[in-house]
């Protein structure tokens, strides 16, 4: 009784330091590249994000994030899903170099519509099975609303620049994370406004500001994006 008491007040003391060392007003900095590919001829297809997210900008590492997945279009709905696995190593903030890491597996479907001439609407639907290292196995839902705006165009075609607005929200599937530790069901929120340009047909680059917030801390985010369809 006594040794577990000790364990839980170890953690709660270790697991506080950590989160006071995030500075929720110092801007931190995500790099991302977006890809997609449809394979010819076929209703199958690849898509995934590899991205760099850093505490402070760069130097501190928040997280290196690689996820891809295999997609497939019906050929009778505007749908598409995915079965992806990412791969998370987590950094912690301030000068500790530990890291940790998770293995993550996911199911998507990404739902576009276009309202009128020019509003680009996409609902995004997954569900992450998660293996977090030192925890017990976990599950989220997730769902996410982007929003397009093409300035000078009425479509995202090549020359377009576009508002980008985006809203996600997170709840865990489960409280209980192992060895008496607990979340809470909500599990994040995440707010972006950003401006896009399309270089190509195949190309969209996009800058902007986001908004993270958890139970424990909020914190923004300047995003780079860069995305790309093969």
């Amino acid at each position: 009784m006594k040794k577990g008491f000790l364990i839980v007040l170890s953690f709660l003391f270790f697991g506080h330091h950590a989160m006071a060392q995030v500075d929720q007003a110092q801007t931190g900095a995500w790099y991302m590249y977006f890809y997609n590919m449809q394979f010819k001829d076929s209703q199958w297809g690849i898509q995934g994000d590899f991205q760099y997210r850093d505490w402070a900008g760069l130097g501190d590492m928040e997280q290196l994030l690689l996820r891809s997945g295999l997609t497939f279009r019906p050929k009778e709905a505007n749908i598409l899903f995915t079965l992806g696995y990412a791969n998370i190593t987590s950094g912690v903030p301030g000068d500790n170099d530990d890291t940790s890491g998770e293995n993550r597996i996911y199911q998507e479907a990404l739902i576009p519509h276009k309202v009128g001439k020019r509003y680009y609407l996409t609902h995004r639907f997954r569900y992450e099975q998660r293996f977090v290292e030192g925890q017990d196995f976990r599950t989220r839902y997730r769902y996410m609303l982007f929003f397009n705006v093409p300035f000078n165009k009425t479509s995202l075609e090549k020359d377009a620049i576009y508002l980008a607005l985006y809203n996600e929200l997170f709840m865990n599937g489960q409280t209980d994370i192992g060895n008496n530790r607990n979340v809470s069901l909500f599990d994040r929120n995440r707010t972006y406004l950003g401006m896009g340009y399309v270089l190509s047909p195949k190309v969209r680059v996009q800058l902007g500001w986001m908004n993270q917030k958890t139970d424990n801390w909020g914190k923004g985010q300047l995003q780079f994006s860069l995305h790309h369809t093969f």
